[in-house]
């Protein structure tokens, strides 16, 4: 015996060394191989033959297409004859060792995931402008800060006006004017009741007015009636709720009607900007559907409600709408996007599930009391953790999601170990 011969016995005793280890080999492994062989082509010269078997019953196998006769599944190609010869068989323990999980292949919809990032960002549909209603001086800024949250009725500045100075004089005069006439009044009592009332109606529709359209605080109008003289300073408040997201004056400053003094900024809603390359916008629509992951690992589920057809840098803007109450996402952070676009129904697995080779792609099938075998399969679609399998498996059918490297290996070596032995 040469040397090369004696190498290649040993290797040949190690690899059954390994699979004996491994390995519990199947009772049909021996007795009722041959029956099993002898319902497919012989393995001749010409090379091995290929066989289709059905996912959901292990005992159903043939040497052409067709259907289970049992469940009426479509049978699948599962390799050469060869193969399903030494199909690996494992006891439960040495599953356990293995860490063997299964997964089963059923339908669900996918689509193709474009990766990308966004920005949050304030909605501008929910901003509200702060105008002064008179020209005049900022004495005093209540808000100092970008950021700064600020409640409806809440004092925000300070103003010397001359404008409304005069307004408050008009004020005083009417409520002096009023109790005049209600002093002179000669008609009878009931008459005189309903002019009362009148009067009081119109004297509080001009304090609800000077208080929430011309902004003056409540306290202000009440010293101005107290003391029946208009003041100089006056504090005006706030209309709404917000924070603060622009300051465009300093205490000291002249302000006119036709320029914000600041600018509020509802954040219960914002926006995420995602950012489109332009390989990426000629595949994405309106409505597709977004998963949005922040720095936490928080997901959100959304769906494109604005694509910009303008591109500024290279890149075009799309936009996603949020109701932030139930997220409280903060303004200028950043989040990965991914959209799913063409989304379709298909048979999914586990990408884990997948072995890739230079021949294609395989799993391995299977077909209970721990037994496997390496099917090959047509991949589509990869989103996320899944992926789309065209061809090779029926819905249903299940397959090892890890472990599926040594099964695969101990396969091939329990094939070696046969061949070895038939020589």
């Amino acid at each position: 015996m040469t040397r090369k011969q004696v190498a290649v016995s040993v290797a040949l005793i190690a690899a059954v060394v390994f699979v004996s280890f491994f390995l519990v080999r199947s009772p049909i492994s021996h007795g009722n191989e041959a029956k099993q062989v002898s319902a497919l082509p012989q393995i001749n010269g010409a090379g091995p033959h290929k066989y289709w078997v059905c996912p959901m019953h292990p005992e159903i196998s043939q040497d052409h297409p067709g259907t289970c006769p049992i469940c009426g599944m479509k049978l699948v190609e599962a390799g050469t004859a060869e193969t399903h010869v030494h199909g690996i068989q494992v006891d439960s323990a040495t599953e356990r060792r293995m860490g063997v999980r299964l997964a089963r292949i059923k339908q669900e919809v996918i689509g193709q995931a474009v990766q990308t990032y966004g920005n949050v960002v304030i909605a501008e549909s929910k901003t509200f402008a702060v105008h002064p209603k008179y020209e005049g001086w900022i004495k005093k800024l209540y808000v100092h800060s970008v950021g700064e949250p600020v409640k409806a009725g809440q004092v925000l500045y300070e103003i010397y006006s001359p404008d409304l100075i005069v307004r408050q004089r008009t004020y005083l005069s009417s409520i002096e004017r009023r109790k005049q006439l209600l002093q002179t009044i000669q008609t009878t009592s009931d008459t005189e009741n309903d002019y009362v009332m009148e009067m009081a109606m119109d004297a509080a529709n001009d304090r609800l007015k000077l208080n929430q359209e011309e902004g003056v605080s409540v306290e202000n109008i009440k010293a101005i009636e107290e003391k029946k003289l208009a003041s100089e300073v006056v504090q005006i408040i706030s209309e709404r709720s917000g924070v603060v997201s622009q300051i465009n004056v300093k205490e000291g400053s002249y302000v006119m009607s036709a320029n914000p003094i600041l600018v509020l900024a509802d954040v219960s809603s914002v926006w995420i900007d995602v950012v489109l390359y332009p390989d990426q916008v000629s595949q994405v629509k309106r409505g597709d559907a977004v998963t949005i992951r922040d720095a936490n690992g928080l997901e959100i589920y959304s769906r494109l409600s604005f694509i910009n057809p303008l591109a500024s840098g290279n890149k075009v803007i799309a936009r996603v709408e949020l109701d932030n109450a139930r997220y409280h996402l903060r303004t200028g952070t950043f989040a990965d996007v991914t959209i799913q676009i063409h989304p379709h129904k298909a048979l999914v697995l586990p990408r884990s599930a997948v072995i890739y080779t230079g021949d294609g792609n395989m799993v391995m099938l299977s077909r209970g009391a721990g037994h496997f075998l390496p099917v090959p399969v047509t991949t589509g679609v990869e989103s996320g953790d899944e992926i789309e399998i065209v061809d090779g498996l029926q819905e249903n059918a299940e397959v090892a999601v890890n472990g599926q490297f040594l099964l695969d290996s101990a396969s091939s070596l329990s094939a070696a170990s046969e061949r070895m032995h038939a020589h």
